[in-house]
């Protein structure tokens, strides 16, 4: 999840309030184009989207609203209204919303939301409007596949992202480490931790997540990692209470209360962690490189200051990530015009998302080794030469991620994510709060609650 970006990313991670319904937002005549190539052929139409960045971030902003325009002029029958409330999803909020059809017309998600979405209605079969998005053939299969319900699509990705240890360099060095060689074991992060900590009063070696579903996230970004698995195979029973579940929470039970270097602030959520980071004194966070970008950009920190490496002792990597989908009372031109907008803005090598020289001449990090939309194709060779031509991070940071990655299996988040990580979470906290939590008694009762939610799904 990162909720964005976190969001990463992440998602990357948010919250937003509705624009605007389908129904009341601008609709047009069922079958005009949205485009406006033709002369009178095509009626107004308004699509509100969600998760336009806010106001707190001016460049990412500025940038958004200058996509607007460019394509309002080249498609001037479409007015494109964002919706800027921060985060871009709570999830304690965010199934009211589906519920209730308040959602945008063009709606954010993040993957572990699509699967439920597409089983409750809540989302529009799109399937029928694709001839509207050349760059689908383009995307990576297992992409798009988060997307689709057998042969139908009911959405969009905006980026996609595997895990790994981000960590303060400038940190490392005053502790005494060596930024060039981030932890590579657990054992390693715990020592390094511990350093990190001692460097004075509210410094913290390692930081966790432990509510709003962050949590549970990020348990199972860990378990991953250490080669266990949240369900079976069948997706029927759960799989988490195991040597490496349990390995996941002592882990963070000792360097919590033996080693005393996660700081005595617990129940964080995304926003906390990245204001943590952004103030220079958290050493290390589970994260993908899009956590580096939110730091410099949304949460003041020093792009120079930090690192990416990959995920100790993994073999394997949670992938996630986020994207659009759109409100089942949307109108086929609005759908056709959030369509366009959508590749416009997220799907074009050299535009929108991909505009690398505008982000340079912004002053905005270029060159993160983001993991791409587009794989080996045309457009993904693109991409890449873009963001090299233009990089302004001093690349060799990341590159201990990028070797990691280069040997480690990416995996997608499970069913009934959400509902897991919420549940999850509770044996996360338990562990971050109560010095004598019991970490099997936890692992057996989430065991049991999310062996009841995966009943209900079969």
């Amino acid at each position: 999840m990162k909720p964005r970006n976190l969001a990463i990313l992440l998602s990357a991670g948010l919250a937003f309030a509705a624009a605007g319904c389908g129904s009341d937002s601008g609709s047009t005549q069922s079958g005009a184009s949205p485009s406006g190539s033709a002369a009178g052929a095509a009626a107004p139409v308004t699509i509100s989207v969600g998760c336009q960045p806010p106001k707190s971030n001016p460049k990412e902003r500025a940038q958004w609203d200058a996509d607007v325009a460019e394509f309002q002029k080249a498609n001037p029958t479409v007015t494109v209204k964002g919706n800027d409330a921060f985060p871009c999803i709570v999830p304690e909020t965010f199934q009211a919303k589906l519920a209730g059809g308040d959602m945008d017309d063009v709606f954010y998600v993040y993957y572990t939301d699509v699967r439920k979405i597409i089983q409750a209605g809540q989302a529009a079969d799109i399937s029928p409007y694709l001839s509207e998005v050349p760059a689908l053939a383009n995307i990576r299969p297992d992409v798009m596949s988060v997307f689709k319900d057998g042969e139908k699509v009911y959405g969009l990705p905006r980026t996609n992202y595997s895990t790994g240890l981000v960590y303060n360099r400038k940190l490392f060095t005053q502790a005494g480490l060596d930024p060039d060689a981030p932890p590579k074991t657990w054992a390693e992060v715990q020592e390094a931790a511990k350093k990190i900590a001692g460097l004075g009063a509210g410094y913290v070696g390692f930081g966790e997540y432990s509510a709003g579903n962050t949590g549970g996230w990020h348990f199972t970004s860990s378990l991953y990692g250490r080669g266990g698995e949240v369900v079976s195979p069948d997706g029927k029973t759960a799989a988490f209470n195991s040597p490496q579940g349990k390995a996941v929470l002592e882990n963070l039970k000792t360097m919590r209360w033996t080693n005393d270097s996660m700081g005595t602030k617990q129940l964080l959520r995304w926003e906390d962690l990245m204001r943590m980071m952004g103030s220079g004194k958290l050493g290390m966070m589970i994260g993908a490189p899009d956590v580096v970008k939110e730091v410099n950009n949304t949460f003041k920190g020093k792009f120079e200051d930090y690192g990416v490496a990959g995920l100790p002792e993994a073999t394997a990597s949670l992938s996630g990530g986020d994207g659009y989908m759109f409100n089942p009372k949307a109108t086929p031109d609005q759908i056709k015009a959030g369509l366009k907008w959508l590749e416009f803005k997220f799907l074009t090598p050299g535009k929108g998302q991909f505009n690398y020289e505008r982000a340079k001449n912004d002053g905005l990090p270029v060159g993160l080794p983001d993991t791409d939309l587009f794989g080996s194709t045309e457009p993904g060779a693109k991409v890449q030469e873009l963001r090299k031509q233009f990089a302004t991070v001093p690349v060799e940071h990341f590159q201990p991620y990028v070797d990691a990655n280069a040997n480690v299996q990416f995996k997608l988040e499970p069913p009934k994510a959400q509902e897991i990580y919420a549940i999850l979470d509770t044996a996360m906290s338990a562990v971050l709060t109560r010095q004598d939590a019991n970490v099997d008694q936890l692992l057996a009762d989430a065991e049991k609650k999310a062996n009841n939610v995966l009943a209900r799904s079969s």
